[in-house]
């Protein structure tokens, strides 16, 4: 952004600072059906990792470092971008999160046209400042099948009682063609070998004791549960195969993936300070080699298969949170199961605007491996500040 156009956001914003609103999530500043919205989240995370027979390491880093801006000046339109600063390496300064436009005229539903979150996978979907477990277990994670955000077409609604919610996209999709992981991104932070292909997808949640937002722990005290449905399928477009198409350089790491098909069954309750949260995720994919065997692939395709359970129990209300953790993928290629045990404590100052957490992950199995090298635990601690 250049000084002038910096100027001129400063100006708006202070000419609005009067109006000034302050909500969960963010600072809003309204001028009749005008208003700008401004919030971020800061994640300083510490993390020591401790392979069977290895040498262990630690990393201090800013997990996530993401500033927004929402804001109108139509009544029914609305915008919002957000950014990654954590990310940042080598000439990657920034990362794309959030960039789209909505449309809310319409009764009980959004249009948004651009780059969002997607409608596969309910851990996916609880924002990483909601979530009771430091880092995301499998279900949820992008690097094994989860969809990141997508660009294009999504569509997100729900009846007037808000107890069946439902959403559809229709968009592009990108993956990181590593031959270890199902890894999507969003094209928004296009690399130069990523397949690029379309994907459609969609979900419907029911909520029996009335609607149960996408946020991990129990701060009210109130029964609430939801059971979750969700599918997608993408296809590469051909556009971009950089190791197993025509003119490829081949890799032994790198496979470029043809089509994949991913199914989610979801599951949370919450009841006088107890939570829990299940999930079980499908995924078969074929790669463009037929023939490819290695990380998770047998000639040519897998059945990458992972379930997750998590929960917590606040000791304290709304302050001293218990949780643990288990989860298990499995693949085509794997030798055994890769199995991993969470136990940890969430400290909470201001709800999940200012919290503490302390998650410990004890892992066998990794990749597929068998024996002392697939052994992995991890310590993570992490601050976090949202406003």
């Amino acid at each position: 952004m250049n000084l002038k156009r910096t100027a001129i956001v400063a100006a708006v914003a202070a000419s609005l600072a009067l109006t000034g609103t302050a909500f969960a999530g963010g600072v809003t500043y309204k001028d009749g059906d005008n208003y700008v919205k401004v919030g971020g989240r800061i994640q300083l995370q510490y993390v020591i990792s401790d392979p069977a027979g290895g040498s262990s390491t630690d990393m201090l880093w800013f997990r996530r470092f993401r500033p927004y801006i929402e804001g109108s000046t139509h009544t029914g339109w609305a915008g919002k971008f957000q950014f990654d600063l954590g990310k940042a390496e080598d000439g990657n300064e920034v990362a794309v999160k959030d960039a789209y436009m909505q449309y809310k005229g319409f009764d009980n539903v959004k249009l948004t046209i651009g780059n969002a979150k997607s409608t596969f996978s309910r851990e996916a979907l609880t924002s990483s400042k909601k979530q009771q477990l430091v880092e995301r277990t499998f279900v949820g994670d992008h690097n094994y099948g989860s969809l990141d955000r997508t660009t294009g077409l999504h569509v997100t609604g729900h009846n007037d009682d808000k107890n069946i919610e439902w959403a559809a996209q229709f968009a592009v999709a990108a993956v990181d063609p590593d031959q270890n992981k199902l890894d999507f991104d969003s094209v928004a932070n296009d690399a130069a070998d990523w397949n690029q292909g379309f994907v459609v997808g969609a979900r419907v949640d029911f909520h029996p004791f009335g609607q149960l937002k996408k946020s991990q722990g129990d701060f009210k005290g109130e029964q609430k549960a939801t059971i979750g449905l969700g599918a997608f399928t993408w296809s590469n477009d051909g556009d971009n195969n950089s190791y197993d198409g025509v003119g490829g350089t081949p890799s032994v790491s790198k496979a470029d993936v043809d089509q994949v098909t991913g199914i989610e069954v979801s599951a949370a309750y919450r009841n006088a300070g107890f939570s829990v949260d299940a999930q079980y995720n499908s995924f078969e994919a074929d790669t463009v080699d037929a023939t490819r065997t290695g990380g998770i692939y047998q000639n040519g395709t897998t059945t990458l298969t992972h379930y997750a359970v998590e929960g917590g129990y606040m000791v304290l209300p709304e302050t001293l949170e218990v949780v643990a953790g288990y989860q298990v993928q499995d693949a085509d290629g794997y030798a055994t199961e890769w199995a991993r045990t969470s136990v940890g404590l969430n400290y909470f100052v201001e709800g999940h605007d200012i919290k503490f957490q302390l998650t410990h992950r004890m892992g066998e199995g990794k990749d597929g491996a068998t024996g002392p090298g697939g052994e992995l635990d991890e310590t993570f601690l992490q601050a976090q500040f949202v406003f």
